[in-house]
């Protein structure tokens, strides 16, 4: 800015010149400059006035738009929030096709120690060890009186064990809120729903984190608060799967064997009503995995879908079928099964060294011949078997929605030469898990259509591609109809309910290569009503002994056979499945003279 002399030089000199006041030029230069000045000053007073109204009619408008907004909304609940990261804990429930709990969330406490306020630390640690035997007195009596700040003591507690605590009464030992989750069931259903555990954890919350089975499968799904808490709903029948679990396990101690497993399904969804493992545990009270020895012997181990095993002749079945769909055979073909007969340098023989002589396509599925159908398999061919035990589901693990179920990926032969088609259609040298089983036999049952095994219920059929004709499935199905009236499966029978399947006893193979001699696993699959099937139920018994006799016995007539039989006795009619009852033919009667 340029300033403007008071007293300018040219206008001093020319007014004394003129005669005229030189200090009159002074006193109208200062009067211009205080105008100049009141001015500047009124300019920047209007500027400031202007932006602090803008200010306060920007903070009114942002007060009054956030009132409109809170008088418009819903009231909610005030919650209050602790410093750091925010712990979700809610969890949705799981429950059967029925709506019947399975799964849900518990109110308890956890007990945590904060030494620095506690009044007698030695007499605390006493309280707690008459209160949680468990506890280590030495140890707390060494954390309560050294440096420590903060120690977890126990992570869920009862309201008994909260209340004897209080009675201590020391203000050092502090409560935590948890949400724990509660199988309100037991052991029931507990390879599905697999348990839960702590994820993050803080005083005022817990994370819930699935561990196995479903409750892992389907942990975002479960922990998501936008699902609204909708409960998952599983494809389980609570009272079948109770009914199933109560039979086989006293099915399995009934045949002195060390471990069992069921699947049942329905035939056009693929929805496992029910599916046992045995030996269990109580998903409250998950044991830790085994480090050592054989997994399937943990109670972990999920046999239905992660026990791969070469299931034997109920494989016969599926090369009958294909036999037929590709117009090779029909029930009626006669097949020579007469020994000797070698495939690759290697003796195929029969059960116990038995010679059939030449059978029908039929009678060699009653009579569970290993020639019969290894000669079928070697018309059928290699690369055909391969494709049809490929649409069966047979080369991949299952889509069953517990994530053990990915583990258990079919064993399948390195080189797949004429003695692997032919072994592998009697069950051996192809291993795969009973659910596979039960979706393949699913796929005789409903008609030809492959299935896949799910744990959601369904709304109506979900019927996948075709896998083989009406004809037939239809074929098969007389076949396994006929196993159980007059062949291998012949304790299978249940009065009005027409069972059909096929047994099938297995070497179990040694560790290191090689089968026992003494060890099998029998397995029996069916479906029922044979005329219009509606369920597959298989049954696995691993190492079983009947001894009810002068020798022990080991085949699946004798040991799984019986206990499938016994199980749809039960289950059938909680599936709603009425029975058929035959009609009692009348006696003929003759009448004679009297005369």
């Amino acid at each position: 800015m340029i300033r403007t002399p008071l007293r300018p030089l040219a206008r001093i000199l020319e007014a004394r010149q003129k005669g005229e006041n030189p200090d009159a030029i002074e006193r109208e230069n200062k009067r211009i400059r205080h105008e100049q000045m009141r001015d500047s000053a009124r300019l920047r007073a209007e500027g400031r006035l202007f932006v602090l109204g803008a200010f306060f009619f920007c903070a009114f408008a942002v007060v009054g738009a956030r009132m409109g907004l809170l008088a418009t909304t819903e009231p909610v609940e005030p919650r209050a929030h602790a410093p750091g990261a925010v712990i979700s804990a809610s969890r949705a429930d799981i429950v059967d096709r029925n709506g019947n709990i399975l799964a849900t969330n518990f109110d308890t406490h956890a007990l945590y120690a904060q030494p620095k306020h506690m009044v007698d630390p030695v007499a605390a640690a006493e309280g707690l060890v008459k209160v949680f035997p468990d506890l280590d007195e030495e140890r707390l009596i060494k954390d309560f009186t050294g440096t420590r700040k903060f120690l977890w003591i126990k992570k869920k507690i009862s309201p008994e064990q909260k209340q004897a605590v209080h009675d201590i009464g020391d203000p050092g030992l502090l409560f935590a809120p948890r949400d724990m989750r509660l199988y309100p069931n037991g052991s029931l259903a507990a390879h599905v729903l697999g348990g839960a555990s702590y994820g993050k954890e803080g005083v005022h919350a817990a994370e819930v984190i699935g561990v196995a089975g479903v409750e892992k499968y389907f942990d975002d799904y479960l922990r998501d608060p936008a699902n609204g808490n909708t409960p998952l709903q599983l494809s389980l029948d609570l009272t079948v799967q109770a009914a199933a679990e109560r039979v086989l396990w006293g099915g399995m101690k009934l045949m002195n064997a060390k471990g069992a497993t069921s699947v049942l399904m329905d035939v056009k969804t693929g929805e496992v009503v029910s599916v046992v493992s045995l030996p269990t545990f109580d998903p409250n009270d998950r044991p830790r995995p085994a480090t050592e020895g054989d997994a399937s012997d943990s109670p972990l181990f999920n046999r239905s879908v992660q026990g791969v095993y070469e299931l034997g002749s109920v494989f016969k079945i599926f090369a009958a079928a294909q036999a037929i769909e590709l117009g090779l055979v029909n029930a009626d073909t006669m097949i020579d099964t007469k020994g000797p007969m070698k495939v690759g340098g290697f003796k195929i023989g029969e059960f116990r060294g038995k010679n059939y002589g030449t059978l029908s396509v039929a009678d060699i599925i009653v009579k569970s011949s290993n020639r019969g159908t290894g000669r079928m398999a070697l018309q059928i061919g290699i690369k055909r078997q391969q494709e049809f035990l490929k649409s069966l589901g047979f080369f991949e693990a299952t889509p069953f929605e517990i994530v053990e179920a990915a583990g258990g990926k079919p064993l399948l032969p390195k080189r797949w030469t004429d003695l692997s088609s032919v072994t592998i259609s009697y069950g051996h040298g192809l291993s795969t898990s009973p659910m596979h089983l039960a979706a393949g036999y699913a796929a005789i049952a409903n008609g030809g259509y492959r299935v896949s095994p799910t744990l959601l219920k369904q709304e109506g059929p979900k019927l996948g591609p075709r896998v083989m004709s009406e004809r037939a499935a239809r074929d098969a199905r007389t076949m396994l109809r006929k196993v159980v009236s007059k062949g291998t499966a012949s304790f299978g029978e249940v009065p009005g309910y027409h069972v059909g399947g096929k047994t099938g006893t297995a070497d179990k193979p040694k560790p290191r290569g090689g089968y026992y001699k003494d060890k099998t696993l029998a397995t029996f699959a069916s479906i029922f009503p044979a005329h219009d099937p509606k369920y597959v139920l298989i049954v696995t018994l691993d190492e079983p002994v009947e001894t009810s006799g002068d020798k022990p016995r080991r085949t699946a007539g004798w040991t799984a056979v019986p206990v499938a039989a016994e199980m749809i006795r039960r289950i059938a009619p909680l599936l709603g499945v009425r029975p058929t009852v035959e009609p009692v033919k009348e006696p003929v009667i003759t009448l004679t003279s009297s005369n």
